[in-house]
């Protein structure tokens, strides 16, 4: 604010739409605390999230490196000043966190945190985080203030004005990620009942046949035995078919677990599932990746698993390679096979029954770009680039 009402009106804005862009609660919690740090031009910022058990369900922190955060140790708990911000749901300003008598000191890693401007984000009455912010970075210059802080140290009462202001929005966005995010787990309840109605219909069927084939091979196995010995294989190819569709499904059913375990993490025990269950060999391996907006991983991993379907049950390879790689501000995922591929030529009649058109339309959703590389006896490459958002 020191530099004009202007420039504080335009940073204000920025931060706000900053945060409207995304929709998922993880995303939400980053873009608050990154606007914030970078509005107040605070050194630290940190946001915590309660839970019902005297902890935080997420904590979200800028200014620290991922080792740093590593080194610091598990997730705080409620006490000391944090508590008194969630339980009080008033705002903390300190020249000097650590002569606050509430202060119960940190761990041997942790950042050494002096001038602190701590809010609470309040929903009405429920006190959704503690948003709090350490170590102002810029000089201000002129007269102390009339409660006698000092402008050239410390948070303002303008900072905390203006912090008010980007809690009361971050309310606001916090709230309608949490809407989002329940209407999709209900949205996601949907979708696995039709799967599991699918599945029990196809599944259904197919030990339906192979137990009238596998009669059929009984009743023939005196009588004519080559008829049987075709009836028995007959039933073995039944029997594979059920098992692909039992493991297709598992695939989909399975929750994606991106929020706990991330991308890489997700795909890489998926495609460990994979390797034990199938004849043909199974890879993973990133390089340099970067976790993106859930939309963009969401993307990233359902091509991953609708091109491993495909390259596992159709193209007969022994080998099928996975790879996620950083590509500048984004990634690109590969899913490349030894099979025996297929003429990109008639990409329109191979399109549905490949699954083509529901990636392309993954990757279009994302603002990314789809590329299939094939040709008969040549194996297939599935690339799929998004951006960082």
């Amino acid at each position: 604010m020191s530099q004009g009402p202007r420039s504080g009106l335009a940073a204000v804005s920025s931060a706000l739409l900053a945060m409207s862009r995304h929709l998922e609660v993880r995303d939400v919690l980053k873009t608050i605390v990154a606007s914030a740090r970078e509005l107040l031009d605070a050194k630290y910022a940190a946001l915590g999230v309660p839970d019902d058990h005297g902890g935080f369900a997420q904590f979200v922190v800028d200014g620290v490196t991922d080792a740093q955060w590593k080194a610091i140790g598990p997730l705080p708990r409620q006490h000391g000043i944090l508590a008194a911000m969630l339980h009080e749901a008033t705002p903390v300003r300190l020249a000097d966190v650590r002569k606050d008598p509430r202060f119960e000191g940190w761990p041997t890693a942790h950042p050494e945190l002096s001038d602190f401007l701590g809010l609470p984000i309040r929903d009405g009455d429920e006190v959704l985080g503690a948003l709090f912010l350490a170590n102002k970075r810029r000089p201000q210059k002129g007269p102390p203030h009339s409660d006698g802080h000092d402008r050239g140290r410390g948070f303002t009462q303008e900072d905390e004005e203006l912090l008010a202001i980007l809690a009361q929005h971050a309310a606001i966005a916090l709230t309608n990620a949490r809407l989002y995010e329940r209407s999709r787990e209900l949205t996601i309840a949907e979708e696995r009942s039709r799967l599991a109605h699918e599945l029990h219909d196809a599944v259904s069927q197919k030990l339906f046949s192979l137990r009238l084939t596998a009669q059929a091979a009984a009743a023939l196995v005196d009588r004519d035995p080559l008829r049987a010995k075709g009836e028995l294989q007959q039933v073995a190819a039944l029997a594979a078919e059920a098992v692909d569709e039992l493991r297709a499904a598992v695939v989909e059913l399975r929750p994606a677990a991106l929020d706990e375990d991330g991308l890489v993490a997700t795909l890489r025990t998926q495609i460990q599932v994979l390797d034990r269950a199938h004849t043909a060999r199974v890879t993973f391996a990133s390089t340099g990746f970067r976790a993106l907006p859930a939309a963009q991983e969401e993307a990233l991993l359902r091509v991953a698993q609708e091109a491993l379907h495909n390259a596992l049950r159709h193209s007969g390879g022994a080998h099928v390679a996975v790879t996620v790689d950083r590509r500048g501000c984004g990634a690109v995922l590969r899913v490349t096979d030894d099979g025996g591929g297929f003429d990109p030529g008639s990409v329109h009649r191979a399109g549905r029954h490949l699954g083509l058109v529901s990636m392309r339309d993954r990757a279009s959703g994302v603002g990314g770009t789809l590329t299939v590389e094939s040709a008969p006896g040549k194996g297939t490459t599935i690339e799929l680039e998004v951006p960082g958002g």
